[in-house]
């Protein structure tokens, strides 16, 4: 495949562009069907007119229909889409990256997508639909999955369905609510991946953020103590990576600690821990759920980050040494690069 790239690459240099473009332009309109042309231009950057060419090539070949409510992809464009996807990391330099990002994060699996997900919300949807396959080639029979919460783990969820190896599977929050969005709760997300996926789940009714003194008394709960402890015995953890100060604003931090956080130079958090660039823990909150000591050995730890913004912070979680598996994007993984010596 690499040779036959490299040979259309020497012959019509344009050609892996056109087609990445097109490719693409069909995975938006996959992800986001129906889709108005104005929102899809806006969506991919560029012009209604340009857009409109390109649309029309689509058309032609049959891979797209449009409606009054938008554009939808077709049986063979979906089909299209499928052939694809095992070439899309050789045709658009994806493998090479997560090639050169495995050797520099000391990652065993690292997985990068098209796009940037900062930009386009259908790079979110993919992560998790690639999350949600790696989740499913993962798992056993029996096991405890423990999930964090935010938009990036809700994607995986939506992405899940029902298979055998699910039915005896327990899904449990990673950590309390951050009186957040209740779509992107950790308890909301173990329920959306039971019923997706046919498994069971366990919630965990406390506040993510405690202080010392109520934290003994929630340990003291005979019901918290019992969800707890199956988290404990998680074999496999799947989360989010947030940036630092984003994830201090759920949690409702004031000026002053944002200001302190900041001067710390926190770039990362995950699990209620803050990380600098250099992966130094500089803040830990007092937290029910999972600590840096049960992550690390659990047996499979998958991360699922993607965003040229979320670079840092995928970088200051890398040097904990605890993943199995990174899923991101072309946006992070070049930016993270970039940075990287």
């Amino acid at each position: 495949m690499r040779e036959i790239i490299e040979l259309h690459t020497k012959l019509v240099p344009d050609l892996v562009e056109v087609l990445r473009k097109r490719y693409l332009l069909l995975k938006s309109i996959s992800h986001m069907q129906p889709i108005g042309r104005r929102a899809l231009a806006e969506e991919m950057q560029t012009t209604e007119r340009i857009l409109r060419a390109e649309l029309d090539v689509l058309r032609e070949a049959g891979v797209i229909f449009a409606t009054a409510v938008g554009m939808s992809c077709t049986e063979e464009g979906n089909r299209l889409l499928e052939q694809l996807e095992p070439m899309a990391g050789e045709l658009f330099g994806l493998t090479d990256l997560a090639e050169r990002l495995k050797q520099k994060l000391k990652i065993p699996e690292v997985i990068v997508i098209n796009g940037d997900s900062d930009l386009s919300e259908w790079v979110k949807q993919e992560l998790g639909r690639i999350g949600a396959r790696v989740l499913r080639q993962q798992v056993k029979e029996g096991d405890v999955v423990a999930v964090t919460g935010g938009t990036t783990i809700a994607n995986v969820a939506s992405h899940l369905q029902p298979s055998p190896q699910f039915r005896s599977v327990q899904f449990v929050p990673a950590r309390g609510g951050l009186g957040e969005n209740a779509e992107i709760q950790a308890n909301t997300l173990v329920s959306v991946m039971a019923a997706k996926s046919g498994g069971q789940y366990r919630m965990l009714h406390a506040p993510d953020r405690v202080s010392p003194e109520a934290l003994q008394t929630l340990l003291a709960d005979q019901q918290v103590a019992e969800v707890l402890e199956l988290l404990r015995s998680a074999r496999v953890i799947i989360h989010g990576i947030g940036d630092a100060l984003t994830m201090a604003k759920r949690r409702k931090y004031d000026e002053g600690g944002l200001g302190e956080l900041a001067q710390a130079g926190a770039v990362g958090e995950a699990f209620g821990y803050y990380f600098n660039e250099a992966g130094e823990i500089v803040e830990r909150v007092s937290t029910l759920g999972l600590q840096l000591e049960d992550v690390r050995s659990a047996e499979m730890v998958i991360s699922v980050a993607g965003g040229a913004s979320k670079a840092k912070a995928i970088l200051s979680f890398a040097q904990q040494s605890c993943q199995n598996v990174l899923i991101t994007d072309e946006g992070a993984a070049r930016a993270i690069l970039s940075t990287v010596q």
